[in-house]
């Protein structure tokens, strides 16, 4: 009976227990509540000064994965729309690429 954010951080730390080369993370502050989504990104943050492994972070949350990445790519059905370093990554660039 554990909640959305708890599901989130127990499969974070199941994966990171198999010592991994690549980290995957899929949008992991999806339905998560903010108190939460700031320890998510701590814990991030300290994988990434450790540099154990490599981490791959899917994130709708432009905010959250501009503090977090080094590079980036937007995809768009599958098309790579975008790339750089996350220095350059502004919400007008995502916008322009992605917006309905």
């Amino acid at each position: 009976m554990l909640s959305g954010g708890e599901q989130q951080q127990l499969a974070i730390g199941r994966a990171i227990l198999s010592s991994p080369k690549l980290l995957l993370l899929d949008e992991p502050t999806e339905g998560i509540q903010p108190s939460i989504v700031d320890q998510i990104e701590d814990v991030i943050i300290g994988f990434k000064q450790s540099r154990r492994f490599a981490i791959l972070l899917v994130e709708q949350g432009l905010h959250f994965a501009a503090r977090l990445a080094e590079k980036y790519v937007v995809m768009a059905k599958g098309a790579v729309m975008a790339q750089g370093k996350s220095t350059e990554l502004n919400a007008d660039m995502v916008r322009q690429h992605l917006t309905v």
